[in-house]
């Protein structure tokens, strides 16, 4: 199954120090790059958007884009907006605030049947209202 990254994540495993990461966050970075050897990471267009936005030097911005480059934007047609609008307003509807991109996110993985990989915790909130499956590091690498 593949599993659709979050900025979250891909942010730690790639615009991170490893040397500043928690042990947890080492863990997370180390699921990312199992997922990636066995060609299961996804992304979508606005993820990579948000993870070249704010980059602080071109060179980074340049070394960043290119560490991207290895992965082809999953595609987004009009049913997955339209998707999105309507799961965004079931989650408002059970009094859970919404963000553009994350339920862009959902929608994408419920239609393609995709893991959700992410640390944002706004996503568990999502769980409760919307059938999407949030994808948890390994026991064991």
């Amino acid at each position: 199954m593949k599993v659709l990254v979050d900025t979250s994540v891909w942010s730690l495993a790639l615009r991170r120090k490893s040397e500043a990461l928690s042990a947890a966050e080492k863990w997370i970075a180390a699921e990312l790059s199992e997922l990636i050897g066995e060609g299961r990471a996804a992304i979508i267009g606005v993820v990579r958007q948000e993870l070249l936005s704010g980059v602080r030097t071109a060179e980074q911005y340049e070394k960043l884009r290119a560490h991207l480059h290895a992965f082809d934007d999953e595609p987004i047609d009009r049913a997955d907006y339209e998707h999105a609008a309507k799961f965004g307003n079931q989650c408002r509807a059970k009094g859970i605030a919404v963000f553009l991109v994350d339920i862009l996110i959902c929608a994408v993985a419920i239609k393609r049947g995709c893991a959700i990989f992410t640390t944002d915790p706004d996503f568990a909130a999502y769980a409760k209202v919307l059938p999407i499956k949030l994808h948890q590091p390994r026991k064991s690498l």
